[in-house]
């Protein structure tokens, strides 16, 4: 099942970042006005903000495993029809969006209902940032081999994803028996959590059994969702349009998609390891606001450096950044009750998230076109980073989300949630 879920991860990101690797090629290759490529940046994310439920209400009709197979079909099926049918890129890449948010919902609930570790989620998020890679990376040397055909080089990322199908279709095309008893799932997690967590930073909260409350009306889940969608918003936008930006500061083209490519993979190991510490509180504690106020002074150094220096402030920007993604994507786990929960809140934050996030390109590209230059864009977005930091705060003080009924088995005497200390 890890295997599976890692490949999954591995293909959400590539239809995003090939384009964004060869972005200067599209107007003429593909037939795409330039005025339109904010917009072909922004549509996936968008496509992320508008299809988050659907992903869990698939799940429920087939099957977590299935689900995610059939959404990565419908993903490989409009990599090939956006790259090869000019007219249909922009509506190609927003059901590529749509796909791969069906998909991205559901791994923190395949990684709960298997009582998956941190190390589960790091590798599944390092899966995120090596697709993000090789996406960039790989898509002009594709190019190349394809002689000179872009079009076939967008296009043949939809093998990795007819593979990753094929893959958690094989492990997950039945539900697993934590994911068919959640209510004993739950109760594992708030034994974890417990165990995890030093007693004089949690306590038990009182409730009614089967008592259930709302998503929204849990200000933990609002702290998670805000904090996911702040920093996929600096990832959209940075993705979008760092290669552009260093064009602008006197490199090449194809040096400028390798730094893109290189933001990726230095964060690679960030990806892996921050769901791993985020388990110890004393370090969660640091590391939730840290990595916000890391990001805006990364962003600030890319901003300042000389073009010689970008090898170096790229790869810390991809570090911090990285290591947020990584915090996100665990603190939907975390702070999680059991699998029912997670993948709600999994669909929550992403589909809110993302709808926030989708306006990460727009605006960064419109303040860049408004301006006639990059040092508003850039210490906009290293605002947004501080915006980060808070919401990191907020978003571990809060208590446990839990949207599942407390039954008496879940916790001693059945009548307690997780609940912060002094809250």
């Amino acid at each position: 099942m890890l295997i599976a879920l890692v490949m999954v991860s591995v293909n959400l990101r590539p239809a995003i970042t090939t384009v964004a690797g060869v972005m200067n090629q599209v107007p003429g290759v593909l037939s795409l006005d330039p005025g339109l490529l904010p917009l072909l940046g922004t549509l996936p994310v968008l496509a992320f903000g508008i299809s988050g439920p659907i992903g869990p209400w698939l799940a429920r009709r087939l099957g977590t495993g299935r689900a995610v197979a059939v959404a990565l079909l419908v993903l490989a099926a409009a990599l090939v029809v956006r790259a090869t049918v000019p007219t249909l890129l922009l509506p190609g890449t927003f059901l590529a969006g749509m796909a791969i948010m069906t998909a991205s919902v559901l791994v923190p609930q395949i990684v709960k209902a298997n009582r998956g570790t941190g190390w589960w989620t790091g590798l599944c998020t390092m899966g995120f940032g090596l697709g993000a890679a090789l996406g960039a990376g790989l898509v002009q040397p594709l190019q190349q081999a394809f002689g000179g055909n872009l079009p076939s080089a967008l296009a043949v990322w939809a093998v990795p994803a007819l593979l990753g199908a094929f893959l958690i279709h094989r492990s997950g095309g039945r539900p697993t028996a934590a994911e068919t008893s959640a209510r004993e799932a739950g109760a594992a997690a708030v034994s974890s959590l417990t165990q995890d967590t030093p007693s004089s930073s949690v306590l038990l909260a009182p409730v009614n059994p089967g008592e259930v409350t709302l998503l929204r009306k849990q200000r933990t889940a609002w702290a998670v969702t805000a904090f996911f969608g702040l920093q996929a918003m600096l990832y959209f936008a940075i993705t979008s349009w760092l290669a552009v930006y260093l064009v602008s500061k006197g490199l090449s083209s194809a040096d400028a998609a390798a730094l893109l490519a290189w933001f990726s993979l230095a964060g690679l190991p960030a990806s892996l390891l921050a769901p791993v510490l985020a388990g110890r509180p004393a370090i969660l504690r640091i590391m939730a606001p840290g990595l916000g106020l890391a990001v805006a002074l990364a962003l600030l150094g890319v901003l300042t450096a000389p073009a010689g220096l970008q090898f170096v402030m790229v790869g810390i920007l991809g570090v911090v950044q990285s290591a947020g993604f990584g915090l996100a994507m665990a603190l939907v786990v975390i702070r999680s009750f059991g699998p029912q929960t997670a993948g709600k809140l999994s669909a929550m934050s992403q589909g809110l998230g993302f709808a926030l996030a989708s306006l990460g390109p727009l605006v960064a590209g419109l303040l860049h076109t408004w301006t006639g230059g990059w040092e508003v864009t850039f210490w906009a977005l290293a605002a947004e980073a501080v915006i980060l930091a808070a919401a990191g705060f907020l978003a571990i003080r809060g208590p446990v989300v839990n949207v599942e009924p407390v039954s008496r088995n879940s916790s001693p005497n059945g009548l307690f949630t997780l609940a912060r200390g002094g809250e």
